[in-house]
Parts: structure tokens; sequence; C-alpha cells
């Protein structure tokens, strides 16, 4: 359809003890983070790292899966938002005798840029504060480690609590032994207090046995703290590197800036695609995936949305860490789908875990991830496109990523023949994906480019000839003119909203009429009510999924680049009014009711958003950073 609705109220009331996806807000330290909901319960947090087993999980499991949860009575649900610039959340909640702010963190020191700068300890920080009147608060304190699976004990020690469970710890301060039950039966700590205008209190959980005391003082210093942090990395100070070129879509383009940002770890290098496991698909359906892994595809995406953002530091630190990655997974620089965060050879076998009952009744709870050792050629255009987009920009590659960058061409080179996984990660047979070939092609282009430009070292001339014959079998077999646009594989002619991507990277140009074609096939079949289905073929799984937010941004970018920007804007506008309250986007909605479904927040979609406002912004004829991604033509730069 080529009209867009106007988009439906985000989420909708979820079963008894569920929260809809949209309803939570998120924080984080660059090495794990913590979903936060609207009712002021903590339903998610791995300790110490994103992909360590949970400690949290009742959006999970909501009888099963533990929490740590702060509210007012008589308020079941509060009004969240962000400190200015910065992924410190305060939740506010207003019953018939006051207002309670709570204002959650983990702390954060030091310099974020790149890795390895900044310190953060494995610490959640809940301040709370009596805004008006007389509050009472509720506190549920239920840790489950390893997903649950360890019987948890809790007990009182000198100066808070300690539950401790198959050799794992974590203590919490700020609750007195006369307001508490510790229940032994079901191992749940439960408080009740009341606080007065002008209250202050401080409570605090710690991973591990290292620090167990409650300062007040300090809490409040890693507070102001972890602020400056968060604002001087986003350049709140520098009004210079403000992105102008947003516009009315600023607060969106930040938002997006900081939750890419909190998806990557400080000691590594490593991005992770989202924070949680098993956010379903479709509500009691089965495509439940743990996405808190690194994957090349999505953390080169990453990286090259922070360089148009004015990050290059992260996008160098990972191809750093995904060229140390590789070679230490395979003994040779060739990178598989995805790795975990902090062990290159940590072991990613899939595994359900049955014993919970997953969101809403949202079966099997996987964690780990089948999808590492599948065959997906496109990952090795996305990974070298970030060396490039890096190179253009005057950035120093150096002699170890270039080499690097080098045995990726040369492996893309060998394998280009052959059937894959796609990008979409398909569990039935392997096929010739046309968006695969594509990218394939791109990887040689942009590492003949390097060779010519930057010092890349390489077979050139094999590069050349292999990037040719793709261009020819793409072209010859990836073109349905029946259908008249480009089909998902070779003989196929289904749609694959991927293939909006072919003028984005250069292959070809916008004005093609084949491009024009996959437009408008991709606004009639795969479009409803302004968002984008990714395919819509059989793919080997039950059931179905939402469509999906990284599409719906590369039609507006194709849209608008194709100088058809009155309908790129109006998708866009639609996109961005599926935000929840705080800024944040799932990786996939119902289209009929904007229900959130699928891993959050995803990185997809945050990057979609980023450089489909800056599209925007050229078409529009605004001015944009000489550091704007891929398919906006630059003098000198190709």
């Amino acid at each position: 359809m080529r009209t867009p609705r106007e988009p439906r109220p985000v989420g909708g009331p979820a079963p008894a003890g569920y929260l809809p996806i949209s309803d939570y807000g998120i924080i984080g330290n660059l090495r794990t983070a913590a979903l936060v909901g609207r009712n002021g319960s903590i339903d998610w947090c791995c300790f110490p790292y994103l992909d360590s087993p949970s400690v949290f999980a009742a959006i999970l499991d909501t009888g099963r899966g533990g929490r740590f949860s702060v509210s007012a009575v008589g308020a079941s649900s509060g009004e969240q938002g962000y400190i200015e610039d910065t992924n410190v959340l305060i939740t506010r909640f207003t019953t018939d005798t006051g207002r309670l702010a709570v204002t959650d963190l983990m702390p954060l020191a030091g310099e974020i840029a790149g890795r390895g700068g900044s310190h953060a300890p494995p610490v959640i920080i809940r301040i709370l504060e009596c805004e008006e009147g007389v509050v009472d608060v509720a506190v549920e304190w239920s840790p489950r480690f390893d997903y649950a699976r360890i019987q948890t004990w809790i007990e009182e020690v000198p100066g808070g609590w300690l539950a401790t469970g198959g050799g794992e710890a974590l203590f919490l301060c700020g609750l007195e032994s006369d307001e508490s039950d510790a229940s032994r039966r079901d191992a749940t700590l439960r408080a009740r207090f009341t606080m007065r205008k002008g209250d202050r209190r401080l409570l605090q959980t710690r991973w591990g046995l290292e620090d167990m005391t409650c300062d007040p003082t300090r809490a409040e210093a890693a507070l102001a703290g972890t602020v400056q942090v968060w604002r001087t990395w986003a350049h709140y100070e520098d009004l210079a590197q403000t992105p102008r070129w947003a516009g009315e879509w600023l607060p969106y383009v930040t938002r997006s800036e900081l939750t890419l940002k909190l998806l990557t770890m400080a000691d590594t290098g490593a991005i992770a695609a989202a924070p949680t496991t098993s956010l379903p698909e479709e509500i009691g359906g089965v495509r439940n995936w743990d996405y808190r892994y690194a994957w090349v595809r999505d953390a080169s995406m990453t990286a090259q949305a922070l360089v148009s953002l004015g990050h290059p530091r992260e996008a160098i630190e990972f191809l750093q860490w995904m060229e140390r990655t590789a070679e230490a997974h395979t003994g040779a620089r060739q990178p598989q789908v995805l790795f975990a965060l902090h062990d290159a050879t940590a072991d990613l076998t899939e595994i359900e875990l049955e014993h919970l009952e997953g969101y809403r009744g949202s079966r099997p709870v996987r964690v780990g991830n089948a999808a590492a050792y599948q065959l997906q050629l496109e990952i090795f255009g996305e990974l070298v496109s970030t060396g490039y987009e890096l190179a253009r920009r005057g950035v120093n590659l150096g002699p170890e990523a270039l080499r690097f960058l080098s045995a990726v061409a040369d492996y893309a080179c060998r394998r280009w023949k052959e059937p894959d996984q796609g990008i979409w990660e398909i569990r039935g047979p392997p096929q010739h994906f046309v968006y695969s070939k594509v990218m394939v092609w791109v990887a040689l282009d942009r590492a003949i480019y390097l060779a010519e430009h930057h010092g890349l070292s390489g077979d050139v001339d094999r590069w050349k000839k292999a990037r040719e014959t793709i261009r020819e079998r793409v072209l010859t077999e990836g073109y349905d003119p029946e259908v008249g646009s480009f089909v998902q594989a070779f003989g196929s002619k289904a749609l694959d909203a991927a293939n909006l991507r072919i003028p984005l990277v250069e292959f070809l140009p916008f004005d093609d009429e084949r491009v024009q074609g996959t437009i408008d096939a991709t606004l009639e079949y795969l479009t409803k009510n302004g968002l984008v289905y990714r395919y819509l073929t059989d793919d080997g799984l039950p059931g179905g999924e939402g469509a999906f937010g990284l599409c719906t941004c590369w039609l507006v970018d194709v849209l608008a680049l194709s100088g058809r920007v009155e309908e790129a804007r109006e998708i866009f506008d639609g996109i961005v009014a599926r935000a929840n309250t705080v800024g944040l986007f799932p990786e996939e909605f119902d289209p009929e009711t904007g229900e959130f479904l699928g891993n959050f927040p995803q990185a997809y979609t945050h990057i979609g958003l980023v450089n489909s406002a800056l599209y925007l912004a050229h078409a529009e004829g605004r001015w944009v950073p000489e550091h704007a991604p891929a398919g906006i033509p630059r003098e000198g730069l190709r």
C-alpha cells in the first residue's frame, strides 16, 4: 500500500504479571544492562556481563525469574524519562497522597570513548526521593541466579542482605531489619516503609562480595559522575558537535546514539545486537532468540552509525576486536557470524530453558544462538564497509586492520559461489540469496578501494574479476522482470526488504528502473500501516513475525535519496511516533496494534533511525556532516 496509515497507540494491556515490552527503559554501564519497567521493577539483568546468566529475569517468567522492584503503594505505573543526554533513568509515581521519584543508574566513570578508559563496578543504584506529600514504598528483591536454574538463599548480614546460590552472590543494602521480611521459603525479600517530602533514600545491589557497604554520599557522587560521563561522550558540552541536521528528530537521534553506545562493551570493543534474549517476534510463538552477542553484521552497522555521529573510535575498536577475536577463535583472520562479548572461544550452542514459561507464555526461552555456525556471506560486506567508512574519512586504519580486511576479502572471494543462510539467518535449506551476493560485491568493491587508496595489500586483479562476475549474476539471476523487482534468491519470485539496500551500497544508482521497481514492490506487497516486513515467504519455522523496524528505515532511506521525499518523511514520522515514552525502539512491531515485538531495545532499529534522519536531512537540503553514511555521493571520497 502506498499511503501509510496513522500509527496506532504503542502497546496495550498484557496478561497479569507482564508489562508490554514498550513499558521498559534501560540502564547500563558498558558491561551489562538492566530493563526497568514503568512499574519500578527491574525485570531483566545479567551480571557481570550482558551475556552472563541472568540474576533478574521476571520478563521471561514472572513467577520464577526474579526481580528488583521499587514502587509507590497505590500507583501501578509511573512516568519514565532520562536525565537529559544520559542513560540515567527516572521513574515518577504519583499517588493520592504524594509523589515518589526513583532514579536508576549503573555507575560509570572515566573516559568512555573507545575502550579501556572507564571504570564500572557491577552495581545498580536506586535513589528514592519523595518529591511531594507522603508515600508508602514497597520493595521486592528476589534474585534468581543462572536463569533461575539454581536455588537461591537470602540472609541478613552486617550492613544489608545477601543472596547466594551456585557460587554466586548479590548484596543489597538500604533496608532495615524492622521494615523487611525475608522469606526463606521462596527466597524473596519484601519491605515496606513510608517517605515524606524531602526524604531521600539509597538502595543498592551489587554482584559479588567485593564491597558490602552502602554509602549515600558515594552514591550521590556516582550519580553526578555518571551523568557527566554520558553527557561528555554525547558532546553535550560541545554545541559544535551537536547533530544539527537532525532538526526536530534530535531527541530521537540522541537517544539512539546513547542506546547504541550502551550496547558496546568497554573492555573489549564488541557491540551487542540487543541486551535481551527470547522476547518473542510473535506473542506465543517460537521465534525467540538470544541477541546478547556481537553479530559481525549488526556490530558493523552500529559502528558505521556511530561514525556518522562523530564517534570513530568505537568503529576502530570494533575492527580491532573483530580481528583479535576471529584469529583467536579460528586461528585465521576469518570471522564467523557472531561471537560472545568477552570470550572469543565461548560455547554459543543454543539450548532451551524449559523451566521458564517465556514472555507471556512464549516458549521456548533460548540461550546461545545456532546462527553462530551458519554461513552468512553478507557479513563480509558489512565488515569491510566499516573499514571503508573510516578510511574515506581520513582515519588511519593501521597495518593490522588492513591485513585483516584483506583476509576477509579473500575469504569472501573464495566462498561467494556457495549458497548461504542469508542476512535473516534462515533455518531452512541454504539458498543463493541475492542480498548475500550483493554484499560480497560490496566487500570486494571496498577492498579494491582500500587497496587503491589506503595501502591495503591483496590480489586486486582477482577481486576485480570476482566483483564483475558477481555483479553480472545478480543482474541476470537476481532481478525478475515479471515481478519488476529484485527477488529474495536466484530462481525465486519472493520479495526481500534487504534488497532495498542495493542503491544504498552503491551497487546501482537510485534512478535505475530496477531499483525503483524494488521500492514500489516493497511498498505494495511488504508494507502494512507504514511498517515493512522482511519477507513473507516460508522460512522453515512455524508461526509468523512482526514488521521489521530496520527494514522500515531502509524504505525511508531509498525513498529519500530517490527524490521521493514526501513519501519518505511520512513513513519516517510514522516510525518515530512509535517510539516508547523514553525514545526506545524494539526489533519488530505488530503493524495492526503497534505492539513492540522481539528483543529490546534493538540496535538495528536505532541504527536505522540515525541513518534515516541523516538521509532525510540531506534529501531536504539541510546541512549534513562530512561523515555522512555511504549512499550519499561525496566529492573525492570514492
